[in-house]
């Protein structure tokens, strides 16, 4: 009996956690992408008046964003890995397209960082460059997510 109680709790905690592996290549990059979506929700926020605007933070987040940017790509391997990914097979199948879309990117957020770097701060600016941003999430998410 109490081996059917431990049995269950592993596959109850197993279904409310995904299943996935924080350490394989899919939970990584999922750990990643809701980094981003997280600290692009800040950015945004403070440019929208959702969170009060903090100059200071703002150029914080937006450096944490584009690092943030240039690594979900490496836990991609070459062939897919994991049914439970929310990757359409087009993601292996135009390896050289998807490759492209995340260059774009990282151009955008490194276009993001680079207007944070002459004070004082043009928030109109900003708010095109963050635009730009969730603009390269959305083109690459509808050719290569599945919804």
């Amino acid at each position: 009996m109490l081996k059917r109680g431990v049995l269950l709790a592993v596959v109850f905690s197993l279904g409310a956690c995904g299943g996935v592996d924080p350490n394989s290549p899919l939970g990584k990059r999922k750990a990643i992408f809701k980094e981003m979506l997280n600290v692009s929700e800040d950015l945004g926020g403070m440019l929208r008046g959702r969170i009060k605007y903090d100059e200071a933070l703002f150029v914080e987040k937006a450096m944490q964003l584009d690092a943030l940017a240039k690594t979900p790509w490496q836990h991609f391997p070459s062939i897919k890995e994991d049914e439970k990914t929310s990757a359409r097979d087009d993601v292996w199948q135009q390896q050289e397209r998807f490759q492209e879309l995340a260059r774009e990117l990282e151009s955008t957020t490194a276009r993001l960082v680079a207007s944070t770097t002459q004070p004082p701060l043009n928030e109109s600016v900003l708010a095109l460059r963050v635009q730009s941003v969730e603009d390269a999430c959305e083109s690459c998410h509808k050719e290569f997510r599945a919804y």
